[in-house]
């Protein structure tokens, strides 16, 4: 590989290797295949077989649906498949919850008291005297019952700010459970059921809220619970993380419990031993996409790369093992497996790929599964041929979830988000923005993700992230805090270096977004920056979003009343009507809105400018200047 034209860009020096063997890739894929011009702009129906129905140039479908109807449907069917993705992710997440609580699971415990009492405190369950196990076994099946609550409101919403639960009320958008919210989404997105674009819409946005406030929320802090809640660690990420003289498992999806199991499974002293037996000098493990991002957050794993990167990492010849779950898994990695000795093995009973060896996770035994899982690349390593890992890893420091994030800013006894909204009020950091989502194969090494961040932080604007979006940020050694004072402006740099943070902070997975939910609450809740998520120079962002997650996303915090900007084509831009709705619409009736554009630069100043907007009506647009007091001044003012 000495000789690729790509050289220094590890991805696109495996793409040259693709080319080289005629491999298929994604990255190959999109570039021969044609986007559909009809889909992409939303004018396509194919939701009964009287069609599919092209209305992209025709005013009606066969139904008579018109274009803004069947882009309206397209688009709230999204957000219900966005939405079933991470509620069925939350709800194993409960059912092993409530396993560990009752000691029927025991490779799983119940580890953070502290956030097991305040989610205790949400649902009304009483802790004085009694035993952590208990408490969690009564959380977790109210939030299990919770999920199909057929009137009542699901409890997580109690922790947006209090005018915001007024509004949802106030426009009947307060949700009943997820589940049933789901179905009835995709009931009125059948032939000859709702056919009115807004009220397709506004079913969408209560499916999106029982979702964030509802099912990625239990999601993350059940997950916290049970496994550990994040806090900084120092780890290292992209292909180069791949050892040569290693045996080198890679996990990948978005489910982290068995993940979570194959990390404790590589320190065993015996599987070490087997694994120097078959030459190798030890046991590496490494992870791809959101359950890179979960094992990177609690134990420093290192993450090979993002979605984008998975076929990549087999292409190296070092992986003896790909280890799945869910979601994001190409189809395509058992064929390119085959030109190596990877193993790609299936380990959910509704994730199977053809081709694909299945050991299906059992969470009685997941501990005893993941050392079989361990056992089989050892057994594999003997197999390899030439490997070809890019050399070089990029560091970055991980682990700001809501609470590393308070205590930073305010200490143990008095952890607070005064620090942050005071430095967002006299204008040190002009506001905040969520980059999270996907990358896309056809955008690979053109630095869409990268600089709009470097935009971003450049102008003072704090970055949250979360998914495959952080690996982007990562290769660009935007995670350390170093980067602060080589990218980020002077009010920015200036509080990242006294807190000690980078200007960019890595949250999670994807399903993590519900922790910058809860931040934006925690900052109203200090003062200071209005009384509802509306009045916050907040601005969400997904750059390179592919999965129909980012739109429930994406819904759920224009729910919120957050502005949204996501990279590519709009899904729905054949029909003015729904792409005023979700623009203008939606301002009007949440203060959230959605904004679809493709060039970074153009993103970053539509960012900035919302968030100018919202410290003009909060009265802080002006930066105010540092003043050192004298003695004089003091007496003046009676101090």
């Amino acid at each position: 590989m000495s000789d690729t034209k790509n050289k220094g860009n590890q991805a696109l020096e495996m793409l040259d290797l693709a080319r080289e063997k005629g491999i298929s890739t994604a990255h190959l894929r999109t570039e021969s295949m044609r986007r559909c011009p009809i889909g992409i702009k939303g004018a396509c129906c194919k939701n009964c077989f009287m069609g599919p129905c092209n209305l992209f140039k025709n005013e009606q479908g066969v139904c008579g649906a018109t274009v803004d109807t069947v882009a309206a449907r397209n688009f709230a069917r999204m957000i219900a498949a966005g939405c079933a993705a991470h509620v069925d992710h939350a709800r194993e997440v409960v059912n092993v919850f409530i396993g560990a609580a009752k000691g029927e699971l025991k490779n799983y415990k119940i580890k953070d008291g502290k956030k097991l009492h305040m989610l205790a405190q949400v649902y009304g369950i009483k802790t004085e005297g009694r035993d952590k196990n208990e408490i969690a076994v009564e959380l977790g099946e109210q939030v299990l019952a919770e999920f199909g609550e057929q009137n009542g409101a699901p409890k997580m919403i109690r922790r947006a700010p209090k005018k915001r639960q007024q509004l949802w009320q106030d426009k009947d958008l307060t949700p009943r459970g997820v589940d049933r919210e789901i179905v009835e989404m995709v009931h009125r997105t059948t032939v000859g059921t709702d056919q009115d674009p807004m009220s397709l819409l506004l079913h969408g946005t209560r499916t999106a809220i029982a979702n964030g406030w509802g099912g990625s929320m239990i999601a993350t802090e059940l997950q916290d619970i049970m496994l550990g809640t994040p806090s900084p660690v120092k780890a290292k990420a992209n292909l180069g993380v791949l050892e040569e003289e290693q045996i080198n498992i890679v996990v990948h999806g978005h489910d982290p419990l068995l993940a979570e199991m194959i990390v404790e499974a590589v320190q065993d002293k015996e599987l070490q031993a087997q694994a120097k037996a078959k030459g190798a000098k030890g046991i590496n493990i490494a992870g791809i996409c959101c359950t890179a991002n979960e094992v990177l957050l609690r134990h420093g794993v290192p993450m090979v790369g993002s979605f984008t990167q998975q076929e990549l990492a087999v292409l190296t010849g070092a992986v003896e093992v790909m280890a799945v779950d869910i979601q994001c898994l190409m189809q395509s990695l058992t064929t390119v497996a085959q030109c190596f000795h990877t193993k790609i093995i299936t380990t959910s009973p509704k994730a199977k790929i053809t081709g694909a060896t299945h050991m299906e996770m059992d969470e009685e035994n997941a501990l005893e599964q993941a050392k079989e899982i361990v056992k089989v690349a050892i057994d594999n390593f003997p197999n390899r041929k030439k490997v070809n890992i890019p050399k070089g890893a990029v560091d970055l420091i991980v682990g700001f979830s809501h609470e590393t994030i308070e205590y930073m800013l305010g200490g143990s006894f008095r952890s607070s988000y005064r620090p942050l909204n005071d430095n967002i009020i006299n204008g040190r950091i002009l506001g905040v923005a969520g980059v999270v989502g996907c990358n896309l194969p056809h955008l690979e090494g053109k630095g869409v993700t990268s600089d709009l961040v470097k935009e971003l932080i450049a102008n003072d604007v704090l970055v949250v992230q979360t998914g495959c979006a952080t690996y982007a940020c990562a290769n660009e050694n935007l995670l350390i805090p170093e980067a602060a004072l080589k990218y980020a402006g002077p009010g920015l740099a200036e509080v990242c270096e006294a807190v000690g943070i980078p200007p960019v902070l890595h949250s999670g997975s994807c399903v993590d977004n519900s922790r910058i939910l809860i931040a934006c609450a925690a900052m109203v809740a200090e003062g200071g920056l209005g009384d509802d998520l509306s009045d916050l120079p907040v601005v969400g962002c997904a750059p390179e979003w592919m999965s129909e997650k980012a739109i429930a996303i994406g819904q759920y915090f224009v729910a919120s009343g957050v502005p949204v900007v996501f990279g590519s084509e709009s899904p729905v831009s054949n029909s003015a009507c729904v792409s005023d709705l979700l623009g203008k619409g939606f301002e009007d009736i949440t203060g959230g809105k959605w904004v679809f554009e493709p060039d970074p630069h153009k993103m970053a100043q539509v960012i900035i400018e919302y968030i100018k907007i919202k410290r003009k009506a909060l009265g802080i647009e002006q930066k105010k200047e540092r003043v050192l007091y004298d003695m004089e001044m003091r007496r003046q003012m009676g101090c």
